[in-house]
């Protein structure tokens, strides 16, 4: 059975940096995209951020220049760097993989659990 297991959330300062970590785990044949959502309180989830299987990129305006995000395929995993965090990106960041499980012909999304990012001074 497919999993994503996230971590690297917590509280931390204005200014400060994070990092978040994505494992993908299970019977896994390949992996498209994977993405990183936010959705803070009284908010819809938006995308922070994506990147290809060919490492092509994309961020939301406000992360630009402040976010970076990477993988690493031999572990099935994206990161999230975040520096320069503002009060603004407290919200709960949930990673994302369209991927294919072994014997399995058909991309599928896939979620993790969440991980609870709170910016505050």
């Amino acid at each position: 059975q497919v999993q994503l297991v996230e971590s690297g959330g917590g509280l931390v300062q204005p200014g400060g940096s994070l990092r978040l970590s994505c494992a993908a785990s299970g019977s896994i044949s390949s992996i498209n995209y994977m993405r990183w959502y936010r959705q803070a309180p009284g908010k819809e989830r938006e995308l922070v951020a994506f990147i290809t299987s060919a490492d092509s990129t994309y961020y939301l305006d406000s992360v630009k220049g402040r976010f970076l995000i990477s993988r690493d395929n031999t572990r099935n995993t994206v990161y999230l760097q975040m520096n320069s965090l503002k009060p603004e990106d407290t919200a709960v960041y949930y990673c994302n993989a369209q991927l294919k499980p072994l014997y399995i012909t058909m991309w599928s999304d896939y979620w993790g659990q969440g991980t609870q990012v709170t910016v505050s001074s």
